[in-house]
């Protein structure tokens, strides 16, 4: 497709509870936002598209929490797995710069990991949730999802769920730790203060892996959704039947993992911890549907973007999954005749992440196009739900209009 005028036309919104700007071009995406309103369930939310590295949407509304506070221009809120977009980008500006080998044994940089049937997993695996430790079997303890040494220390020495490399099986808290780790070691820095230095602050966005206190006035609540019995996917269903499965360990052996806890909030929690909204979504990854910019070369964004796994049965989500190393990719489950039906489904060479309850931000680098999205009332299901991939279906709409 061809990127829009650099002189776009912008209009302001005011009517009903959106406020913001938007391009002409993309009307459709402001209705559809709306819609999400009126029609499905939205409470508070953010979405943020650019296309050629020109914002094009820009747009908030709803109400920021349980008292009605307005959702501003720059609420934020966990959002959840898009956090392992940030992640698994930290780890690719080390490989890009020399300095961690993704075909490399994770030994080679953190040997107490390299125990007990792990001693053959790379960083590669790490990254595309074949290592296998999508879940520890040991309970643990209320508020441990803060101890950042007693998380990495237990995940070293677990044993994994099956030969590192042989099968893959999403990792929803234990990615952040894993690849996290790897980050810290190889460049003395955090997970959060690498993050927010190399990657957030040169890409100007705001998103944050580890909340510093000055900040947590602009975090609103999220609001968990009433489990609906008769529409409850076969994962969920596994986690209620199955005490000792992978599923409910994965969902619930969290540590005390509570999105609206400030002190969680601040925690570096690289799997699900990260404070965001559309806009700073769409800001990180601006630079990667565009090149790079000056902190990526175009062979890291190849990387971010090819297919590294892709199953008919993920072992943990139980449904077909694909990813790239770090990020997923369009996974168009609806026409499956049996079992779970979750989709998020985007752009052939698009790459991003979704969040529980139905945040994603992503790159499409053959459209140039970037996109954010971000609200505090979780929606059903595993991956995207109706109001995110409204949003999306809208984007594509109007990119394709402009050909």
């Amino acid at each position: 497709m061809s990127s829009p005028p650099s002189e776009s036309v912008s209009t302001p919104l005011v009517e009903g509870p959106i406020t913001g700007h938007c391009d002409e071009r993309f009307e459709q995406v402001r209705a559809e936002f709306e819609r999400n309103f009126v029609a499905r369930g939205e409470h508070g939310a953010s979405v943020h598209v650019t296309v050629g590295g020109q914002r094009v949407v820009d747009l908030w509304g709803g109400v920021k929490d349980g008292d009605g506070s307005p959702w501003d221009q720059d609420t934020i809120v966990v959002v959840f797995s898009c956090t392992k977009g940030a992640t698994a980008a930290c780890a690719h500006l080390l490989a890009d710069r020399g300095f961690l080998d993704l075909d490399a044994l994770v030994g080679d940089y953190w040997p107490e990991f390299a125990v007990n049937g792990k001693e053959k997993a790379t960083v590669r695996m790490m990254l595309n949730h074949s290592v296998g430790v999508p879940a520890l079997r040991e309970r643990l303890a209320d508020g441990v999802c803060r101890d950042w040494d007693h998380m990495v220390e237990a995940i070293a020495a677990a044993e994994p769920w099956w030969d590192p490399g042989t099968r893959n099986g999403y990792h929803m808290l234990t990615f952040g730790w894993t690849v996290g780790e790897l980050v810290r070691r190889v460049s003395g820095k955090s997970l959060g203060q690498f993050f927010a230095e190399e990657i957030a602050e040169p890409f100007d966005a705001d998103f944050w892996i580890g909340l510093p206190e000055e900040h947590e006035h602009r975090a609103a609540p999220v609001f968990q959704p009433k489990p609906n019995l008769e529409e409850m996917s076969y994962f969920a269903r596994v986690v209620i039947d199955q005490p000792g499965s992978l599923q409910r360990l994965a969902l619930l052996n969290t540590g005390g993992f509570d999105p609206n806890s400030p002190s969680v909030r601040r925690a570096e929690i690289g799997g699900a911890g990260g404070l965001t909204n559309g806009r700073g979504l769409a800001r990180f990854y601006t630079p990667l549907a565009t090149g790079g910019g000056e902190v990526f070369s175009e062979d890291a964004i190849s990387k971010m973007s090819d297919v590294s796994v892709a199953t008919d049965q993920d072992a943990t989500l139980l449904l077909p999954t694909r990813f790239s190393l770090g990020f997923m990719k369009s996974m168009d489950n609806r026409r499956r005749v049996d079992g779970d039906r979750d989709s998020v489904v985007l752009g052939r060479s698009a790459f991003g992440h979704v969040g529980a309850g139905g945040s994603i931000g992503f790159a499409d680098p053959e459209n140039k196009l970037a996109f954010g999205y971000a609200m505090n009332n979780m929606g059903p299901g595993i991956l995207l739900n109706s109001r995110g991939q409204a949003l999306v279906d809208a984007v594509y709409a109007c990119v394709d209009s402009l050909n």
